[in-house]
């Protein structure tokens, strides 16, 4: 059973309950959650199929909705190794990259470094992005001559011509990411691990939505940039 929801509430209103799908599961059977929700979760609903005896695997995915389209996701799975082998033709069939991480919720924190990632790369991007603008650099060119080098990344690579144009009806929503980012920082203040850069891009995300930008792909840290130069 694959199940890819919102956040650990809708999980759990589609995992419990007399409705829910662990009624409906036999044992021997995989629980496998894509939704990127909390490791707490994951260790409680790997517990919840263990009494079952059900298999769980949380495996979050990366790659966005063209990733989704094309076959060409990562997931990052936590879980038992047979289980997981278990999961993997079928993970094959939309994952270009599939990697045990280690037990239940371990997939869940590989995810929640997966979104550090991009949001310090792109606040970086978008501040780059933002100063050639404003001394006339052309993009294309620029790109050209630094993508393939140390500053090069995927969100440089698929997002600048966008970026550079002011688009951001598309991609992957400020809104899901905020949540992502709440899971992450929650996840560090119980570890006692800080993330200053991680809780001041969040914040920027904020700003983003007061603009009217919930929807916007998560490049759109440039527009929060460019709204400061237009005042």
């Amino acid at each position: 059973m694959l199940l890819c929801v919102g956040n650990d509430d809708d999980v759990r209103s589609v995992v419990y309950g007399e409705q829910g799908v662990l009624a409906g599961m036999q044992a021997g059977s995989i629980l496998v959650d894509h939704t990127t929700a909390s490791a707490e979760l994951a260790r409680e609903l790997a517990e919840a199929c263990r009494e079952r005896d059900i298999d769980f695997i949380d495996a979050p995915v990366s790659g966005g909705q063209a990733g989704a389209e094309n076959g060409m996701l990562t997931t990052m799975a936590g879980g038992q190794q047979q289980a997981f082998e278990r999961c993997q033709p079928v993970f094959a069939s939309y994952c270009k990259t599939q990697q045990l991480m280690g037990e239940a919720g371990a997939g869940q924190l590989a995810k929640m470094v997966n979104q550090i990632c991009i949001a310090g790369v792109l606040q970086g991007l978008s501040e780059g992005l933002h100063l050639a603008k404003q001394v006339g650099l052309d993009a294309d060119k620029l790109v050209a001559a630094i993508s393939q080098g140390a500053a090069g990344s995927w969100q440089m690579q698929n997002r600048y011509k966008t970026m550079w144009q002011g688009d951001y009806e598309h991609g992957f929503a400020v809104d899901w990411m905020r949540k992502d980012l709440a899971i992450a920082l929650q996840e560090a203040n119980r570890q006692g691990v800080s993330l200053p850069l991680t809780a001041l891009v969040d914040q920027f995300y904020g700003e983003v939505q007061r603009m009217g930008g919930q929807r916007w792909d998560t490049s759109s840290l440039l527009a929060r940039l460019e709204s400061f130069t237009k005042q």
